[in-house]
């Protein structure tokens, strides 16, 4: 028994010692680097980069080199983008397990964004969907920059001719984002009442009018200022939150998709219907640890307990769903909202302004 309990008393050190090692690396943050120099041979190109993690103030307008399209890619020549918390989260490098797939210490790809609408330039000898000149559409990581090279498989669409290359642009993340809370985890259709908590920002402006083409009644919560915003894409209620508590309300939903956990799983609770369904989209308060996987915890939890349903959407990026969504906007169903538009060489701008949380629809960067 003695050696038995000395095992497990070493097995726990370890273990402490590993944990510990992990949240050191984790949490390192190296100092910005220089700029490498251009390969030989290589064709510059101007992008955003952040050679360390930390603020928009680390954020740089550099040469770097112009990418080559495999066989399988589609090089783009990107006219506009958008940034999307997704963005700052990868610049700051938090919460911390962000660098598990970003790099432990420094950025291992320093590029940025990831919406972009653009022209094709260069297509790979394996493509047959795209050729030269086609208009397109779609995500992909680095997009603030002059260039971004796709593979067609992935996520990117042909742009429609209804839209502009700067509505396109505002489409990827938050579109795909309303698009799949709504169909797949709040299994949405017609006929239902369906709540959007925070319904003036990127993913709220498309939750409501993705949510009117399936048929529902929505009801979008934002500010005073915003009221008019969400009449105007479709809303039939608009609730001032500023003035009104919604979870203090009588009115019951089916649906309820929240951008912004401003109130907790009880709140809300008791706002939905016996079978309804609570769709998390984020928090305010991710934190640089696990903060942010305490409510999707609260909601499996709760989940197990009620005849209601919590869960927590996590975007997959496709080019079946960009589709669906140029399909609403040819039909005139969906038309993107632009709060404003930054330059390239100011992305630094675009992502304070993002941070701090009071854009209305998506905030765009032009690209020359």
């Amino acid at each position: 028994m003695k050696l038995r309990y000395k095992i497990l008393s070493v097995s726990v050190i370890l273990l402490a010692f590993a944990v510990l090692a992990l949240a050191i690396a984790l949490s390192y943050t190296s100092a910005c680097g220089p700029s490498p120099p251009l390969a030989a041979g290589a064709t510059p190109m101007k992008a955003i980069v952040h050679r360390c993690y930390g603020s928009p103030d680390v954020v740089r307008y550099e040469d770097i080199a112009k990418p080559v399209p495999a066989d399988n890619e589609v090089l783009v020549r990107v006219h506009a983008a958008s940034v999307n918390p997704l963005d700052w989260h990868y610049l700051e490098g938090t919460p911390y397990m962000v660098r598990i797939d970003g790099g432990l210490g420094k950025p291992g790809n320093p590029r940025l964004g990831v919406d972009f609408s653009g022209t094709v330039e260069a297509v790979g000898k394996a493509v047959t969907r795209f050729k030269p000149g086609d208009e397109v559409f779609g995500g992909k990581f680095g997009a603030l920059a002059q260039y971004v090279a796709v593979a067609e498989n992935r996520a990117i669409a042909a742009r429609p001719a209804t839209v502009t290359h700067e509505q396109a642009a505002a489409v990827a993340i938050a579109g795909v984002t309303a698009l799949q809370a709504l169909r797949d985890e709040g299994h949405i259709h017609s006929g239902q009442k369906v709540l959007i908590n925070g319904a003036s920002g990127g993913v709220g402006t498309f939750a409501v009018q993705i949510a009117k083409s399936f048929g529902t009644q929505v009801t979008g919560v934002c500010s005073t200022r915003n009221l008019e915003l969400v009449r105007s894409i479709g809303a039939d209620q608009v609730i001032d939150y500023t003035h009104t508590d919604v979870t203090k309300g009588s009115e019951r939903y089916d649906l309820i998709l929240d951008n912004v956990a401003t109130h907790s799983l009880s709140d809300y609770k008791r706002i939905l219907t016996p079978q309804g369904i609570y769709v998390g989209i984020g928090s305010t308060d991710t934190g640089r640890w696990f903060a942010w996987l305490w409510k999707p915890l609260q909601g499996w939890m709760l989940s197990h307990f009620t005849t209601q349903k919590f869960t927590t959407i996590f975007a997959d990026l496709n080019r079946e769903d960009l589709a669906t969504l140029a399909a609403l906007m040819e039909a005139g169903k969906l038309t993107p909202v632009i709060d404003r538009a930054y330059p390239l060489e100011q992305s630094a701008d675009a992502l304070r302004y993002l941070e701090q949380g009071h854009a209305r629809g998506k905030v765009l960067v032009t690209v020359p």
